[in-house]
């Protein structure tokens, strides 16, 4: 089917130009909080650009894809957040979107990878968000995780996005006032994206060091072996949590930086080399965090084996002191006639004064050795 006969098509779809209108007579709505939209719609915003200039809303998507690539300049910058498969069906077609990709768009839980399908490119970044915490324990939140999947075309950017964080809007904001990176096309879109999910890499790698740092310091203080494993155990989940998401994509910003790709404009690679740069950064310190933690847990492993050591010399020592009353008292406790000073009159005072005399010396003996 021509591309002509695609527009004809997804005219016709009524819902679509719903969508489209409802995200040009809204204003801008920051999604970082639970609630989906405000009216109900997967649309946060739809925008063209024509020479890295806002062009004023005119008609709906439809309209606004057939203009763009009428006049062959400027891209048009469409919006989602965790749209649905009836939602998305008509932005599909409309776009010529991969059935694979739109899957994946719509069910999310993907790890971070670049695809080409024709002309299109599918780019999918693993976003972070740190949880804050008054104190950390065996079951805190520390990393959220969500998902943005961007559609990148010759004329047009879909970006995708799913969980409660990560809004788009200010790095939007921020291209916008630099009008001569965005006249560079919709690759340009892609670049701040990567960028900015790894900036949020960094911002909460720096928050989990303060956590980290805490645990350390608890660890190591004068009852360490007293703290609750479970916390460490749990800052390390979480570690990995993030460690999911850096690591896998250093081979889509290394492809996007070095290899030539149609849809990317060789001016915006050197950014990607940049961009990855900050990511290298960000696993060298996941992995160093990692080594971190491992080691704490082994001190306090080492710590909670010497505090028990410890107590096992004082019940022997104690043990020992105790030994002495209980074996002169059990011998004369026997039931024989004739036993030594059985019926004299200073026995008594003599084995209570000889026993003490013992435990004394014994307890004197511990605590030299430092087992009391």
């Amino acid at each position: 089917m021509s591309m002509a006969g695609n527009l004809r098509k997804v005219t016709r779809l009524g819902g679509l130009r719903r969508v489209a209108r409802l995200a040009r007579r809204r204003p801008r709505v920051d999604l970082s909080h639970p609630v989906r939209s405000p009216l109900g719609s997967s649309v946060v915003n739809c925008v063209t650009y024509r020479d890295g200039h806002r062009v004023s809303a005119r008609g709906d998507l439809v309209e606004a894809v057939k203009r763009v690539r009428r006049d062959g300049e400027g891209f048009v910058w469409l919006g989602l957040h965790e749209p649905n498969d009836r939602e998305f069906a008509g932005i599909a077609e409309l776009f010529d979107l991969h059935p694979l990709a739109v899957e994946d768009a719509v069910e999310a839980h993907q790890r971070p990878k670049l695809e080409r399908y024709g002309e299109t490119l599918f780019a999918v970044f693993k976003t972070v968000c740190y949880v804050e915490h008054e104190e950390l324990t065996a079951n805190s939140e520390v990393v959220d995780t969500g998902e943005i999947m961007v559609f990148l075309g010759g004329d047009f950017v879909v970006t995708v996005r799913h969980g409660r964080h990560g809004s788009l809007g200010p790095l939007r904001e921020g291209l916008e006032d630099e009008p001569a990176r965005l006249a560079q096309g919709p690759s340009t879109v892609l670049h701040a994206v990567a960028d900015h999910v790894v900036d949020d890499y960094l911002t909460v790698i720096d928050s989990v060091q303060d956590d980290i740092d805490q645990i350390e310091t608890d660890v190591f203080a004068e009852h360490g072996a007293r703290v609750d494993p479970g916390r460490i155990y749990q800052l390390k989940r979480e570690l990995l949590e993030l460690k999911r998401a850096v690591v896998p994509l250093g081979r889509p910003l290394e492809e996007l930086a070095t290899r030539p790709i149609r849809v990317v404009a060789p001016e915006t690679q050197a950014y990607f080399r940049d961009v990855s740069d900050h990511l290298l950064r960000a696993k060298e310190q996941i992995a160093a965090f990692d080594e971190l933690i491992n080691s704490i847990l082994q001190a306090h492993l080492a710590q909670v084996t010497v505090a028990q050591n410890e107590d096992m010399r004082k019940i022997t020592a104690w043990a020992a002191i105790v030994a002495v009353p209980t074996m002169v008292c059990g011998m004369y406790g026997m039931n024989f006639d004739h036993m030594p000073e059985l019926h004299w009159r200073y026995g008594y005072g003599m084995v209570v004064g000889v026993i003490s005399v013992a435990c004394l010396l014994l307890y004197r003996a511990f605590r030299r050795s430092h087992w009391l």
